[in-house]
């Protein structure tokens, strides 16, 4: 989780990641969603894991406040009230899904007198809501699930479908409706956004393309590519990458993958704190 106050946020490119991102604002302004068909989304939303795949979302606004929150989509289904797939890469926004209380928590984030007491609000707000959420996503799916994150999407699928007695089509299926990707999607995602961490943290191309288990350099740079439109050059000064190993720092009881962690079952109640980041041009107050 992680809160943000900036008041002349510069256009930024969303990089995906592996989780359902949840972004609650509250300020004077509002970040503005800018899409590659020329749509604008403004306000509280939520989008699925993936968000920004091929470069095709920037983000910018005036006076933006907000709290973002990742959440693993083992948990997602509970907190948001639909299965991740029914976003299907798409944007929602939040009062769509959630009808008064997403007016209501962004009123209490406004009026609420420190960001810790927002990060309270919020994690009460997600935790409540979990709990009351309905049936949770089939153990064996959690399992695949955990095991990708844990493996930055290295083991396979039919590793996978094996392990939990599954055939490979009923793992696909159930995966695919539970947490909104399919299975191999998921790990490509993964494997994805572990590279492009140690890319940001200054590592060359071709020793994280041969310790993440691509094929070779150009295998790497053409995920890079599919996932952002950059090269991996490029994307390892990304501003949008550089805040995440402070706002997201790695939680072991995390849900998370790769460099930051998501919430995950149950969800975490670690203590909050400030943090500035010297390389990223907005500054991220964060919970780890």
């Amino acid at each position: 989780m992680a809160g943000f106050g900036v008041h002349d946020l510069d256009v930024l490119g969303m990089v995906p990641h592996p989780a359902v991102t949840l972004l609650l604002e509250f300020g004077a302004g509002t970040p503005v969603l800018d899409r590659a068909a020329g749509e604008q989304q403004r306000g509280c939303l939520v989008a699925g894991p993936g968000l920004g795949s091929g470069g095709a979302v920037r983000v910018h606004g005036q006076d933006v406040e907000c709290v973002q929150v990742r959440l693993s989509p083992v948990i997602a289904r509970a907190v948001l009230g639909v299965p991740p797939c029914e976003l299907d890469g798409a944007v929602v926004p939040l009062d769509a899904l959630w009808g008064r209380e997403a007016s209501r928590i962004r009123e209490q984030l406004g009026e609420a007198p420190s960001w810790q007491a927002r990060f309270a609000l919020t994690d009460a707000l997600i935790t409540r809501r979990y709990a009351a959420g309905g049936a949770p996503v089939d153990p064996e799916v959690a399992w695949a699930w955990r095991r990708l994150t844990d493996g930055h999407g290295r083991p396979r699928v039919e590793e996978l479908a094996a392990d939990v007695g599954w055939s490979r089509k009923r793992l696909w299926s159930r995966f695919r409706s539970q947490l909104g990707l399919p299975p191999k999607r998921a790990a490509t995602l993964l494997r994805f956004d572990h590279a492009a961490h140690r890319l940001v943290a200054g590592e060359g191309p071709a020793r994280v393309a041969a310790d993440t288990g691509y094929a070779d350099q150009s295998h790497l740079h053409r995920d890079v590519m599919a996932f952002t439109g950059a090269t991996p050059a490029a994307l390892a000064g990304e501003p949008f990458l550089a805040v995440d190993d402070i706002a997201w720092p790695v939680h072991p009881a995390g849900a998370g993958s790769g460099a930051n962690a998501s919430f995950g079952p149950p969800a975490p109640t670690a203590r909050s704190s400030g943090a500035r980041s010297g390389r990223c041009p907005f500054d991220p107050i964060h919970r780890s």
